[in-house]
């Protein structure tokens, strides 16, 4: 396999980069656990590691892919790492921290492999979700007239 030339390494990894702090930026706004530093290490980290196994002589898509399956279920252990159960049966927090590292890891591993188009359109919809879903199950809850202190509050306990 031929090598890359390093203004397409530089794009993979800058792309790494600005997917995961955009999403590790909504994170610290809503004063989540994780932040940029976490979620921009995630998605770097899983570029480096798609780029450089894609980049060894010798290697074939299922090394590779052997590799991005090992990315994925490792952070999924950072991701409940960030999931607390609270004193009230049945409320969980952290979820949608935890989806958002996870997510974070496959954008990584999209620009690391080079498919910046899937890269750029999920992080487009990973915002629409994070920005917009929130208020939007809040509004259906009304809609829906689920009770209890947390739809009138506002408070969800799944961030």
């Amino acid at each position: 396999m031929q090598s890359l030339p390093l203004t397409e390494i530089a794009l993979r990894l800058c792309t790494a980069f600005i997917c995961g702090a955009v999403i590790g930026l909504n994170r610290d706004l809503h004063r989540k656990p994780a932040g940029v530093r976490t979620f921009a290490l995630v998605s770097v980290g899983s570029a480096v590691v798609t780029l450089a196994m894609s980049q060894m002589p010798g290697t074939g898509a299922d090394a590779v892919s052997r590799v991005i399956q090992g990315v994925l279920t490792g952070i999924g252990f950072l991701g409940a790492g960030v999931i607390l159960h609270r004193e009230k049966p049945g409320k969980v927090a952290g979820l949608t921290t935890a989806a958002a590292i996870w997510l974070t890891a496959g954008l990584g591993v999209a620009a690391g492999a080079g498919l910046l188009a899937i890269a750029w359109l999920s992080l487009a919809l990973a915002l629409i979700v994070l920005l917009l879903g929130g208020p939007l199950e809040r509004l259906f809850g009304k809609f829906l007239h689920r009770g209890g202190p947390e739809a009138k509050d506002g408070n969800r306990s799944d961030g």
